[in-house]
């Protein structure tokens, strides 16, 4: 019932000869990335699903059975749950990405605040400037307190001690 190029592309995968998989992409490519492309809705999971499914077949080759499923019935099960994979794959990895939108982390609750102490940077500004240098390089670019040390030319302790006494002025304000 078979056609001859089935029974050679057949033949040839029973041998392990890679010649198969040329016979396939070139007589099936086009048929089993349309059931893929049916299922995934997306070219680039199409396109690899459709690869992996020629990797599977070359996989599993010697399992094929002509007696059990046509080869083109046996190609058309490995391509189409070979998509279904790839579109969970894909879905289970969409989920877990950060919805930045949908987020409330970023929602900070208003009754409590105290409308006094809201911008950091003006109380910053009230500190004595030797304070204020060592508080803006910290939290406001991102320094360490050794880079802070180096780029300042002011020993790491004097750094140190600097944020302590600052950090100290700046809670009076925010816990009076």
């Amino acid at each position: 019932m078979s056609t001859p190029l089935e029974q050679q592309i057949v033949h040839l995968l029973a041998k392990g000869d890679k010649k198969a998989i040329s016979l396939l992409y070139e007589n099936y490519s086009d048929s089993l990335y349309g059931i893929i492309l049916k299922v995934t809705i997306n070219e680039e999971i199409a396109q690899d699903a459709l690869q992996e499914t020629f990797v599977k077949v070359w996989k599993n080759a010697k399992k094929y059975d002509s007696k059990k499923a046509k080869l083109f019935t046996w190609l058309y099960r490995i391509a189409k749950n070979t998509a279904i994979d790839k579109l969970r794959s894909f879905n289970k990895r969409f989920e877990k990405e950060v919805q930045i939108d949908k987020s409330n982390v970023y929602i900070l609750p208003t009754a409590n605040l105290n409308q006094d102490v809201l911008d950091l940077k003006e109380h910053v500004a009230r500190l004595d400037e030797k304070y204020q240098i060592v508080l803006k390089a910290l939290f406001f670019e991102g320094m360490t307190q050794q880079e802070a040390s180096d780029e300042l030319e002011i020993p790491l302790g004097t750094i140190k001690s600097r944020l302590k006494i600052g950090l100290r002025e700046l809670k009076k304000v925010y816990n009076p």
